[in-house]
């Protein structure tokens, strides 16, 4: 391998174990144990070099465009295999490509694409992990179930079959302040809280057990509010 590969590598280990640090101590101010937090590498705008970089060290990574998602995930040359996650917007039209190569799929913002995801797993015969999209705030820019149409239509969407819902996501607004990160993270949690103790939910067997929250720029919060994914980017790839 090149020299410069090898100083990729050499930065993007740095930058992981600067994030890795950040998390245990976020963890530790929340009196949460470490293991309760996964970290999705965000490669939205990662070269392909500095993903194999990160894949000494790293083995979950999220993609937000659906093509690329499905371009990388079948590419045999990282240094271990892969659990890949599409956090991007999905349109109903990429539905099938999102089942074929999502482990876990952060952002079903509808019942509509809930309903496709559903059709194309059962076409596929496998259940496919999916959050949903809570537009806790309700910004005009942000898409997503909002909370109150989430408790309105969680049992039409808790019979939906092949799929299993693992949890929700969100993202806070631009520009927030801490306060307002964190009653927006918060919020979230105490709305899948609020469902994941439900009867319905209950009966039909999804486990709610993921928050999917908090990016390079927020996670402390996020943690703070009981991420259990966060999902980070640019620090990764400082000085690259």
């Amino acid at each position: 391998m090149s020299a410069g590969f090898e100083e990729i590598c050499d930065r993007v280990a740095v930058n992981l174990k600067a994030v890795n640090q950040e998390i245990s101590e976020a963890c530790d101010a929340a009196e949460r144990d470490r293991s309760a937090v996964k970290l999705v590498a965000v490669t939205k705008y990662a070269e392909w070099d500095w993903v194999r970089a990160l894949s000494r060290e790293h083995a979950v990574f999220g993609e937000n465009r659906p093509q690329q998602l499905a371009e990388r995930a079948v590419l045999d040359e990282l240094s271990q295999p892969a659990e890949w996650h599409l956090i991007g917007q999905l349109q109903r039209n990429k539905a099938r490509s999102a089942v074929q190569h999502a482990s876990l799929i952060h952002s079903v913002d509808s019942l509509r694409l809930l309903q496709r995801l559903s059709s194309v797993a059962g076409d596929l015969n496998v259940e496919q992990r999916l959050l949903l999209q809570v537009n806790v705030t309700g910004e005009e820019s942000k898409s997503g179930f909002s909370p109150d149409g989430l408790r309105q239509g969680i049992d039409e969407i808790l019979q939906v079959p092949s799929v299993h819902l693992d949890g929700l996501m969100t993202m806070a607004p631009a520009g927030a302040t801490d306060e307002e990160t964190y009653a927006c993270f918060s919020g979230l949690r105490d709305l899948r809280d609020e469902i994941r103790e439900s009867s319905a939910a209950k009966e039909v067997g999804h486990s709610f057990s993921e928050l999917s929250m908090g990016m390079s720029g927020d996670f402390p919060t996020a943690i703070r509010a009981g991420a259990t994914i966060v999902r980070i980017g640019r620090r990764l790839y400082d000085g690259l």
